[in-house]
């Protein structure tokens, strides 16, 4: 693995957990991480539970004793890390996005297909995924519960940069994230509501915003902010803090239209601290998720009458999504099973011989998403063509 921060430890948390809950065909080994700091990386090693560290990513491709990378840096190293991996014949898992411009996902997926083809896999994190009661919503759109798909709405919610004091992340340098609340939060939803819906999207209009211009370049770094020197220097914040858009999805047999979608993602709605919703209104019956109350899935059916309302779906049961693995009925989950999810996903594709998912193809449809929003926001909201 690559990168031992946040990402770096909800992986590792993935990968030392899911052989103890899951039967997987393959054995995972924990076998090196690598950052740029020996001692911290060392000591990160030790922590999380790797047999060694590194000092250069590179090394860990060079070793014949790795068979699988996991990318978990700021998305500027994606490209020249997972293509270097693959062209050594080892698995990747890349966190989202894929990359931070289209140009470099379509060089990852480039990438990946060549080495489909020699029977090495490439996947991307989009973790909200394996979250059981997202996961049955996919079923049930699946199954056809809900009829043709006529609206799709998405949020992401937070409010961790809401302090104009903050301090001056790489989260909030273009040159290292890509893009803002877009990329980082905007990126899942996108997914998600594809993936659920089982339709991508063809058009946007969007508006973006950066409310704070300016940030500490120091301070007392926490989470994923913290808090900055007031009086000190201050840095040029060079991505989003919100965006919005309108979409259209593709047409289909039974709605030749296509869905239509609204999307918004900020981290300044104070409040609310890790909001991910899908709402999917259908012909025939409705369906809500928001991650803040992560276990549950509202549903409502049109033919149970004009006396029925939204009912709760506590997705804890056995043959729910993934869940049959850990606890008795009614004993929820949290953020960190996703990830257990996607290593045992991730290992059953391989064992298997089969393209895990989401794709670095899937993953590069996002982006062609976050590419088209950003290039209609810069266009006065102009509608702009995936």
């Amino acid at each position: 693995m690559i990168g031992y921060a946040f990402m770096g430890a909800a992986h590792s948390h993935a990968w030392r957990t899911a052989p103890r809950f899951f039967d997987l065909p393959l054995a995972p080994r924990m076998t090196a991480l690598a950052g740029r700091d020996p001692e911290r990386v060392a000591a990160a090693a030790g922590k999380l539970g790797w047999d060694s560290s590194e000092t250069d990513w590179r090394r860990l491709v060079e070793r014949d004793d790795i068979d699988l990378i996991d990318i978990c840096v700021p998305g500027n190293l994606h490209a020249e890390i997972a293509i270097a991996a693959l062209e050594a014949g080892k698995h990747v898992l890349c966190e989202k996005p894929l990359a931070n411009s289209v140009e470099e996902a379509e060089q990852m997926t480039a990438a990946a297909e060549a080495a489909k083809a020699k029977g090495v896999y490439a996947m991307c994190g989009f973790s909200y995924r394996r979250t059981p009661a997202l996961s049955l919503a996919k079923q049930l759109v699946d199954s056809g519960a809900l009829g043709p798909i006529r609206h799709v709405r998405a949020q992401y919610l937070q409010d961790w940069l809401t302090d104009e004091n903050a301090p001056l992340t790489w989260r909030l340098d273009k040159t290292k994230s890509g893009s803002g609340s877009l990329g980082d939060i905007g990126a899942h939803i996108i997914d998600a509501a594809q993936w659920v819906a089982g339709s991508s999207i063809t058009g946007v209009s969007a508006i973006m915003e950066t409310f704070v211009k300016e940030r500490p370049v120091g301070g007392d770094f926490v989470g994923l902010g913290g808090v900055g020197g007031a009086d000190g220097p201050k840095g040029p914040v060079t991505v989003d803090d919100a965006a919005m858009f309108t979409a259209r999805f593709a047409g289909t047999a039974e709605n030749p239209g296509g869905a239509v979608g609204v999307f918004e993602a900020t981290r300044f709605a104070l409040g609310r601290k890790n909001a991910m919703r899908v709402e999917l209104n259908g012909a025939k019956a409705s369906l809500a998720f928001d991650f803040e109350d992560m276990n549950s899935l509202w549903f409502y059916d049109a033919a149970d009458g004009p006396n029925s309302g939204f009912r709760k779906i506590q997705a804890t049961e056995p043959e729910h999504p993934y869940t049959g693995n850990w606890w008795p009925v009614g004993h929820g989950l949290g953020y960190e099973h996703a990830f257990t999810h996607q290593v045992v996903d991730l290992v059953g594709a391989i064992a298997n011989g089969e393209q895990p998912t989401p794709s670095f193809a899937d993953a590069l449809r996002v982006q062609r998403v976050l590419a088209a929003v950003e290039a209609s926001a810069e266009d006065e909201s102009r509608w702009t063509t995936v």
